[in-house]
Order: structure tokens, then C-alpha cells, then sequence
């Protein structure tokens, strides 16, 4: 049975159920087509994104890299500290490589998604992935260079007290060179002591030796006695000698005399036993008469008319026993205070015109 198709006319209605799926088919393909290729410039979208990233990280890299190579060059003062910063920029630009690599595998799954919708999608997630991957590899380039800059700093302090640590060294090795030397001047003061006591002991051993013959030598020795008759034997404790004895003046016609000497020579002198008043060195005697004394001048004894007698004491003392002779001065008077005993055989004389009176 004929359909009518409009102004077509009319036509097969199985033909035209076939025609229609076509129809619808052909329709959904386009619009799957389409579809298509708008995920396909979706796709060309999110890869020109991702190339955007790719390059910001590879300008990321670039930076790392170099802020890598400025830590190694700051490391150089320390051999293991800029070893360890050489590494790190290595990893860094190794980074930067697989960030390159993801970013040429992202253009290749663009120009993919180009052909398959599924394949764009994949391509964008892979995309994301690398992005991903890049700003990991960013963030690990920047702690990278962080820990760069802490290692060119360690080694720097570690540079510094090397060097402090060698000063301190230098000055414990001059004063070990200078403890050293005053070691060795003590030593070589020490041994020339040594050598001096030793030579001390040495003298004082020949000293004791020569005392010692010296000894056995004076006790033994006698000086040639020839032309030294007389003389006696003498010795001022270092050398025995003979001297001659200063002996006695000549003792001729000196019977009675006493020996003397004026301090150089000895003599004979002759002894005075009957003494004048005036042999006596303080007493004076000028022209003596009967009846003077010795009396007392204020300087010196002098003779003289012996004046009364006086006391201050009101009284005058005297023996009550007369027990030797006496004789009362000649032209003199006597007088006593009695009784008075004259003891047996003793006398008092008075002189003619005198008298002795007892009260």
C-alpha cells in the first residue's frame, strides 16, 4: 500500500520505513559527528591548556634548574654540601624532563582526542594528570632549591668553624712548640746545674783531701831547729814555726826589784815600801809642820791645821774600852765620856801640860 509523502507523492511503505531509519540514522551520526568534534575541540582546548601548564611548568623547571645551579655554585665552599645540591638540581631537572616528556604525551592524546571523543576525555585526564605531576615537580624543584640553600648555608658555618677550629689549633701548636722550648731550656739549665754541683762536689772532695793531708802534715811537722837555739815551738794554726822567748831582763844587781814594762820593753823597778803621803797620786803635801793633817780641801788632801771637831748629830760616840796604847798629841788635851776601862797591859799617855779629862 502506497503512503503519502507530501508532495513527494506517494511511495513504499516498507521503502520508506527503511528510508527513515536511514534517515534517523544518518541524522544521529551527524549529530554524532558533531558531538565528536565538538569533543574533539574540547579536547584541542584542554590540550592547549595543558600545553599552557606544560609550559609554565617547564618555565618552573627552568627556574629550579637554575636557582639549582646558583645553590651548587654557593655549595662550592663545602665538597659535600655541594654534592648534595648538584643532586638535588639533578632531580630537579630530571623533574623538569618528565614534566616535558607528560607535557609531549598531553599534544599526543590532543591530536588523539581529535579523532575520538573517549580518547579526548582520556587525553584531558591524562592532561590534568600531568599537570599534576608538574606542579608536584615545581613544588619539588622550589624544596629542592630550599634545601640547596640551607646546604650551601650549613656549609658555609661549617667552612667558618673549620677555620676557627684550625686558628685554635695553630695557637695550641705554638704554644705546645713554645712549652717545648722552655721544656728544653729547663732541661739544658737543669743539666748545667748538675754539671756545676758536680763540679763542686768534685772541689769540695779535693779541699777535704788537702785538708786532710794538711792535718796529717801539721800534726807530723817540725821546722829545722838549726840556728834556733832557745827558741820554742809555735804554730798559727796553719803553719808550725820556732820563735824566739821574750824572756826576762837581766836579773844582775836587781835583788828586790819588781817586774814592769812600758807596754814595748820590760824592766826591773824598784818597790817603794816606806811610801810618802805624797807618792799617793791624790794627795798633795806643801811644806809639813809639827801638829797638821791631811785634810780635805774641796779638790784634793792637802796637809793642814786639823780644826776642831764637829757633828750635826748632837752627839759623840766612843768606846767605853781602850784596848791599845795611846798618846795624847803633844800641847792637845783629851776627853772621854766614862766610865772607861783600860784593858791589862795597855796604857794612855799624857804629855807634860796636857790633860784628859773623863766625864
Amino acid at each position: 500500500m502506497a503512503i503519502y509523502r507530501g508532495s513527494g507523492g506517494s511511495g513504499d511503505a516498507t521503502n520508506d520505513a527503511s528510508i527513515s531509519a536511514v534517515t534517523a540514522l544518518t541524522v544521529r551520526a551527524e549529530d554524532a559527528a558533531d558531538a565528536a568534534e565538538g569533543s574533539a575541540t574540547a579536547a584541542a582546548g584542554s590540550a592547549n591548556t595543558a600545553s599552557g601548564y606544560v609550559a609554565t611548568v617547564a618555565a618552573s623547571a627552568t627556574a629550579a634548574a637554575t636557582s639549582a645551579t646558583d645553590s651548587a655554585n654557593s655549595a662550592t665552599a663545602s665538597a659535600s654540601s655541594a654534592a648534595t645540591a648538584s643532586t638535588q638540581a639533578t632531580n630537579a631537572t630530571t623533574s623538569a624532563s618528565s614534566a616535558a616528556t607528560s607535557a609531549t604525551d598531553s599534544a599526543n592524546s590532543a591530536t588523539a582526542s581529535a579523532n575520538s571523543a573517549t580518547a579526548s576525555a582520556s587525553s584531558a585526564t591524562d592532561a590534568q594528570t600531568a599537570q599534576t605531576a608538574a606542579e608536584t615537580a615545581e613544588t619539588n624543584a622550589a624544596t629542592s632549591a630550599s634545601n640547596a640553600s640551607t646546604s650551601a648555608s650549613n656549609a658555609a658555618t661549617s667552612a667558618s668553624t673549620a677555620t676557627t677550629q684550625a686558628t685554635n689549633a695553630s695557637n695550641s701548636a705554638t704554644a705546645a712548640a713554645t712549652s717545648a722550648t722552655n721544656a728544653g731550656t729547663s732541661e739544658t739549665n737543669a743539666a748545667n746545674s748538675a754539671s756545676a754541683a758536680s763540679t763542686s762536689a768534685t772541689n769540695a772532695a779535693t779541699s777535704a783531701t788537702d785538708a786532710a793531708a794538711s792535718a796529717t802534715l801539721a800534726a807530723t811537722y817540725t821546722p829545722d831547729q838549726t840556728g834556733h837555739s832557745g827558741e820554742f815551738l809555735t804554730t798559727d794554726v796553719s803553719v808550725t814555726s820556732l820563735a824566739a822567748v821574750d824572756a826576762l831582763p837581766d836579773q844582775t844587781g836587781n835583788s828586790g826589784k819588781y817586774l814592769t814594762t812600758d807596754g814595748t820593753d820590760a824592766s826591773w823597778a824598784v818597790v817603794n815600801v816606806t811610801p810618802a803621803l805624797d807618792d799617793l797620786s791624790d794627795v798633795t803635801i806643801t811644806t809639813p809642820s809639827s801638829g797638821e793633817g791631811i785634810v780635805y780641801n774641796g779638790s784634793a788632801w792637802v796637809n793642814g791645821t786639823v780644826g776642831g771637831n764637829t757633828t750635826t748629830s748632837g752627839l759623840y760616840e766612843m768606846a767605853n774600852t781602850i784596848s791599845t796604847n795611846y798618846t795624847i798629841g803633844s800641847g792637845n788635851n783629851a776627853m772621854s765620856a766614862g766610865p772607861i776601862t783600860i784593858n791589862s797591859g795597855v796604857s794612855v799617855t799624857i804629855p807634860s801640860g796636857s790633860r784628859w779629862a773623863v766625864v
